[in-house]
Parts: structure tokens; C-alpha cells; sequence
């Protein structure tokens, strides 16, 4: 992925904010350093040699059919373009902040957000974060179904959150575990993944 696509990717952070305090409110069991296993995917994945694939692509699937398709496709910068991403959209969402959102959110994802933020303004409330670990980022699955590249990445995450309102004021540390789904046709000239479906994950 090139610069323009991290720095596009790092706007994706707009879109998963309210899936993400839907799920992001639920404690898990581990500490994100705690997961050793999902560090040696993520390792394996980003010291794989290059693939010797057939010019047609035929039988591929996974990361090889991204690939194969778009040769530009990096799984390391990826990951590390969705770290950033994880944590500008938890602010984002903190922050009401609805045009970063709306530009990079699948429509069905921004309309789960935006009833969130509409609930949480009638409360007359507002909100922040602060993230206490830069979160982690390990790739879940990849697939490609008829040239839209889909990739799950699984975040895990620990952060501070301040909630104030009429009834005053709450701070709650959080910790959680989610895996978000991005999407893109390998077609399009377009680097910008979208955000289309976020799920709790066990840590």
C-alpha cells in the first residue's frame, strides 16, 4: 500500500466508532501484549516470501488473490495503516465527528453510528478517549470474491474513556477485542477501504 492508501486508511478510522463503543465497551480477559500467538501470524505473514503465482491467477485465494490482483497490495503497511485508522475512529466517534465518518464508513455502518451519536446528543452528553497502548493489529482472515478484496483485522485495545453529562461525570478503563472488516475492489483506481462490518472477538 502506498502513502496516498495509508493516508487514506488512516481516515478509515472514521468508521467504525459506533460498532466499536458497541463492542468496545466489553471488557476482555487479556492484556493486548498478552497474545504471543497472534504476534507470530502477524510475523509469519509479513516475513512470507513473495508468491510464484500463475499469470491468470487461477485457484488462488487469500492474500495471494489480493495480490495477484493488486500487486501493490503490502500486507505490513496495511496492518500498520489500520492501527492508525483503529485509533483515529474511536476519537472520531468520541468527538461526534460526523464528516470523517460519513466519507469512510459503508452506509449501513454509518447509520449504526449515527444513531449512537444521535441517542448520546439527546442525553446531552459528549465523550473522549485516551488510548493508554497503541492498540494491536493482526490480520483475521482475507478473501476476494468476485474482485472485491475483503480483509479482517483484529484489534486489540485498551483506553481510557471520560464520559460527562447531566448526571456528571464518568471515567471507565476499557479493554477490548474486535475484528473489523474493510473492503475495496481491486478494480477501482480508488485506494480507500471501507469499513463494512465490525463483530466482538474472544482476546
Amino acid at each position: 500500500m502506498q502513502v496516498l492508501e495509508l493516508i487514506i486508511f488512516a481516515g478509515l478510522a472514521g468508521v467504525v466508532l459506533y460498532q466499536l463503543y458497541a463492542v468496545l465497551g466489553r471488557r476482555v480477559g487479556r492484556q493486548p501484549e498478552d497474545t504471543p500467538a497472534a504476534d507470530a501470524v502477524a510475523t509469519s505473514a509479513r516475513q512470507a516470501p513473495a508468491l510464484d503465482v500463475p499469470d491468470d491467477g487461477v485457484g488462488l485465494t487469500g492474500l495471494p488473490a489480493i495480490k495477484h490482483h493488486d500487486p501493490s497490495f503490502d500486507l505490513s503497511q496495511f496492518l500498520a495503516g489500520s492501527k492508525g485508522a483503529y485509533e483515529m475512529v474511536v476519537r472520531a466517534f468520541a468527538a461526534g465527528d460526523r464528516a470523517t465518518l460519513k466519507n469512510l464508513l459503508a452506509p449501513p455502518v454509518m447509520a449504526s453510528f449515527e444513531a449512537v451519536l444521535a441517542e448520546r446528543e439527546a442525553r446531552g452528553a459528549t465523550e473522549s478517549v485516551e488510548f493508554l497502548h497503541p492498540p494491536r493489529a493482526d490480520l483475521e482472515r482475507a478473501d476476494l470474491h468476485d474482485d472485491v478484496a475483503r480483509i479482517t483485522v483484529r484489534f486489540l485495545a485498551e483506553f481510557r474513556s471520560r464520559t460527562k453529562g447531566p448526571e456528571g461525570e464518568a471515567v471507565d478503563d476499557k479493554r477490548t477485542a474486535e475484528l473489523w472488516t474493510f473492503e475495496r475492489s481491486v478494480k477501482s483506481r480508488d485506494p480507500n477501504w471501507l469499513l463494512v462490518h465490525v463483530d466482538a472477538a474472544e482476546a
